[in-house]
């Protein structure tokens, strides 16, 4: 007896077969036969969803965007942490570093993808730039913060964070702390607050 299943739900058992195989023999060693072998379906069904791999790379692309925002905002909720520590976290939360992450973004990186890396960025500037304006108006009225623009110095502290820890793990150890050494410093300069009195808050964060 055929199965038939509900849009959403196919829709999603196609991205999780691809999510496997993207992140087991990468974007380019994975072929749409290859993903109808491991859903088991025809390849009218797979085009009735998706018109092609980049399109399946895409709405990957859009789900994880979606979840590293889900996971920010839960960060940012967790009223028990002191809140620069949350700050930190939170924007830490926005890079991915499982296998399947780091193959989405080798192939958002590729300069055939730009627009596509544009609107991942732009979407996730959107949607966190409220929720660590928050944290840093949280800051403001605790007394550590001192700025008239959280919001567009939320904004550039997003854009500078992207920058900054877009590949940190392929770093050495001096380059990485210089990195980080660097985005404290500016961070701090940006949101006026004394140096080195986030420091002591930060670097534990990143030996996790």
């Amino acid at each position: 007896m055929r199965v038939v299943k509900e849009a959403e739900e196919r829709r999603n058992e196609i991205l999780d077969a691809a999510e496997k195989l993207f992140s087991e023999k990468g974007f380019d060693g994975t072929s749409t036969n290859d993903i109808l072998d491991e859903v088991g379906i025809a390849r009218g069904t797979l085009y009735y969803h998706f018109k092609s791999k980049e399109d399946i790379l895409d709405a990957m692309i859009e789900r994880m965007t979606g979840r590293l925002i889900q996971k920010a905002a839960e960060i940012a909720a967790q009223k028990e942490l002191p809140v620069m520590q949350r700050l930190t976290m939170t924007m830490l939360s926005l890079n991915v570093d499982n296998d399947l992450g780091q193959e989405i973004m080798k192939q958002v990186h590729k300069p055939q993808n730009a627009l596509m890396h544009q609107k991942m960025q732009e979407r996730l500037l959107a949607a966190v730039n409220p929720i660590i304006t928050g944290l840093v108006e949280e800051g403001i009225k605790q007394g550590i913060c001192q700025t008239d623009f959280p919001s567009e110095t939320t904004e550039m502290i997003l854009l500078y964070s992207n920058i900054a820890f877009d590949e940190l793990s392929n770093l050495s150890e001096n380059e990485c702390m210089k990195k980080i050494d660097g985005f404290i410093y500016n961070v701090e300069r940006l949101l006026g607050m004394d140096r080195g009195s986030m420091r002591q808050t930060i670097l534990p964060i990143f030996s996790k």
